[in-house]
């Protein structure tokens, strides 16, 4: 009876384990398919698959049923990208006037030329590349390094040619940046000292402009990150937060236009991921929080 009573109990325990790891699968599995189901109803879902919700705004005719092609790549990537695995020829960063050209006072911190994650945005968004231009083409036989052109037909009202939008399309960013937001910007003006950052948090306070919030530190995988804390969940880094990415080794420029030094050790820049997240459409335009009452603008400035 003893041994009968333990492997009944044994059985019902093994049981309960089993129907817990089957429920962490299926939520897992759901998880998954509602990040795909996320970004297969936006704009940048450009495939034949998926490419039916609201937001969508053209798809290729025919030929083409992957989602992430059209921006990553598993093999043969672009190594010059900062991002993973990008599927597409960057333009040199020399291609863009950028802000600080007007000679705007405001400007107080270092400025790098276009790059990092702003680059890869800018290979669809400055509207020189048609974007069906691509380096590793779905199926086999289509590896390009210098990238050529998926052979499917474009329909819709989101592109001309194959081009993002059209020439009066705020989408279409083009190659003069001095009418938007300035991208590869040093966060707050830098230190007083001019410095790099190296260490956080840092206080508003400390920073060269006191006209923006405190900033976020932290060290992953021994490599710093740096964020804006957007409240969503205090003191950890997550999607809604404001990101700021790390520029060395280029060489700046300061906000009289003069030149300024080479960049070294870890450096928070503003580019255009900082505020707009790619997949996710949760918000308008990508946004990463909503900017009801200004309240992406003012997660950074302290107006």
């Amino acid at each position: 009876m003893k041994t009968l009573f333990v492997q009944r109990t044994m059985a019902r325990k093994i049981g309960a384990a089993l129907a817990g790891a089957a429920t962490l699968m299926t939520a897992g599995m759901l998880m998954e398919g509602t990040a795909i189901a996320g970004i297969a109803l936006t704009k940048h879902n450009l495939s034949t698959v998926g490419n039916t919700g609201a937001t969508a705004t053209f798809t290729p005719t025919s030929g083409n049923s992957e989602l992430c092609v059209f921006c990553h790549t598993p093999h043969g990537s672009d190594t010059s990208a900062s991002v993973p695995l990008w599927n597409r020829v960057l333009s040199a960063p020399t291609t863009y006037t950028t802000y600080n050209s007007l000679g705007t006072t405001t400007l107080t911190g270092a400025i790098a030329p276009v790059g990092s994650v702003s680059l890869a945005c800018l290979s669809c968004h400055d509207g020189t590349t048609a974007m069906n231009v691509m380096i590793n083409q779905p199926g086999s036989g289509g590896y390009n390094p210098a990238g050529a052109a998926w052979a499917g037909t474009w329909t819709g009202t989101g592109q001309t040619s194959g081009l993002l939008g059209t020439s009066t399309s705020i989408t279409r960013i083009g190659v003069d940046l001095r009418n938007d937001h300035p991208i590869g910007i040093q966060y707050g003006g830098g230190m007083p000292s001019g410095g790099a950052y190296t260490t956080g948090p840092i206080a508003a306070g400390a920073l060269k402009n006191p006209d923006f919030n405190a900033l976020q530190y932290a060290s992953l995988n021994g490599s710093p990150v740096w964020w804006v804390d957007s409240g969503t969940v205090s003191g950890t880094r997550d999607k809604s937060d404001m990101i700021l990415y790390t520029r060395t080794g280029a060489a700046s420029v300061n906000a009289d236009g003069s030149a300024g030094p080479v960049l070294t050790g870890a450096q928070a820049f503003v580019e255009c991921a900082s505020c707009h997240d790619p997949h996710s459409s949760a918000q308008p335009t990508f946004l990463r929080m909503s900017n009801a009452g200004s309240g992406l603008c003012l997660a950074c400035h302290n107006k």
